[in-house]
């Protein structure tokens, strides 16, 4: 089951919660509009983070890219997959008392940004008026981390002023080498 906003500026009543500004840091709800892969992707590599925003997608053939798919499907083959919720896309949700965000991710290598990727979705829910928790899978290594969201808005809202500052860069920022880039579907892009 997909959950996706229909609301847009010609369609929304002012009291839709799409239309309300968060207070507390002038944002307007309608600039969330950044997914979780890019807050993701800023942890892990600021230059894959401007390529994916300007639609230049490589994971479709990687072998990294692949793998943790295959596990994902194997592994939770009775979760309902992706739920869309506005711009963010969420591998699976649990309802109960709380509602329950998974997030499923192939090694804890990249653990900030999984966590960072986790924590915006807390946060973009809650905007919504959701109250959630976040759970990250690691299935090969049969581990689980539960995320919360509390006191750590002012560091998701850091995040989403980098990831907006990077996206509105004329060209991308210089890659900076490291043992991750081998694995990365962007690499020539970078390195070759």
């Amino acid at each position: 089951m997909n959950y996706v906003s229909t609301c847009n500026s010609n369609n929304c009543s002012k009291s839709h919660p799409k239309n309300r500004t968060n207070e507390t840091k002038g944002y307007p709800l309608d600039e969330l509009l950044i997914g979780g892969t890019e807050i993701n992707y800023l942890f892990i590599c600021p230059t894959k983070l401007w390529y994916f925003s300007k639609g230049i997608t490589m994971e479709q053939e990687n072998e990294w890219v692949d793998l943790g798919r295959f596990l994902h499907e194997r592994r939770y083959a009775g979760e309902e997959k992706e739920v869309q919720i506005g711009s963010i896309k969420i591998d699976f949700i649990r309802k109960g008392e709380i509602i329950e965000v998974h997030e499923v991710k192939l090694g804890k290598s990249m653990e900030k940004a999984h966590e960072m990727q986790a924590l915006y979705y807390l946060y973009y829910l809650k905007r919504l008026g959701i109250k959630a928790r976040a759970v990250l899978h690691y299935p090969k290594l049969n581990e689980t981390k539960e995320i919360t969201l509390d006191s750590r808005e002012e560091e998701v809202e850091a995040a989403i002023r980098e990831v907006q500052r990077i996206k509105s860069l004329p060209a991308p920022p210089e890659p900076v080498k490291s043992k991750k880039c081998k694995k990365c579907a962007y690499y020539e892009l970078c390195w070759v």
